[in-house]
């Protein structure tokens, strides 16, 4: 009877604390849902655009003739998208009047006919472009090479901007023995059609 006396006390001291806070259930799991994919633009390239480009172009002409300013103008082209390659023809044209050399000279337009070929990452296009640019002077005028690249993004499926930039090399102005090269960057905006 006495190790009853003093187990059963003893019992009820040690099984107290596990009744203490009462008898609550393991809470339920939380549901997680998954988040819902955003819309991207498509990252078809293929077909014409049209648009505007406003920059910044540097002149520099033999006999340390240079020169920089505002550009702006228009382009339009036409893309081929083959998978993860696109490629393209574009004409643009650019108004200038950057004086070169301190009045000596002054670069007015510069046209270009532009292939491309770039690399399709869904809503960017980034390229590589060449081709033959017409650069006009009160010199004289005078056909000559351009390279560079570009990058393009699709906000919508209608409207594209991006950038480009462009190294330019003229031999000689009219017959003035006078040659330049330019290097141009403009942000464009597009529509696509």
């Amino acid at each position: 009877m006495r190790l009853f006396r003093f187990t059963l006390p003893l019992a009820a001291m040690l099984g107290a604390p596990a009744l203490a806070g009462g008898y609550d259930p393991a809470p339920e799991p939380v549901q997680v849902m998954p988040a819902a994919p955003v819309p991207v633009a498509n990252g078809d390239w293929n077909g014409g655009y049209a648009g505007i480009q406003l920059g910044y172009g540097d002149v520099s002409a033999d006999g340390g003739l240079d020169g920089d300013g505002e550009i702006y103008g228009l382009h339009a082209g036409y893309r081929w998208d083959l998978g993860t390659l696109v490629y393209g023809v574009e004409l643009d044209h650019d108004r200038a009047g950057i004086d070169i050399g301190g009045g000596a000279a002054e670069l007015d337009d510069v046209t270009r006919l532009k292939g491309q070929v770039g690399y399709d990452m869904g809503q960017t296009l980034v390229y590589a472009t060449a081709g033959v640019a017409n650069g006009d002077t009160d010199l004289g005028d005078e056909t000559g090479w351009v390279a560079g690249a570009g990058l393009a993004w699709a906000v919508s499926p209608s409207w594209v901007i991006g950038g480009e930039v462009l190294y330019h090399d003229f031999d000689e102005f009219g017959s003035s023995g006078v040659g330049a090269n330019a290097t141009t960057a403009t942000l464009r905006a597009s529509f696509r059609f």
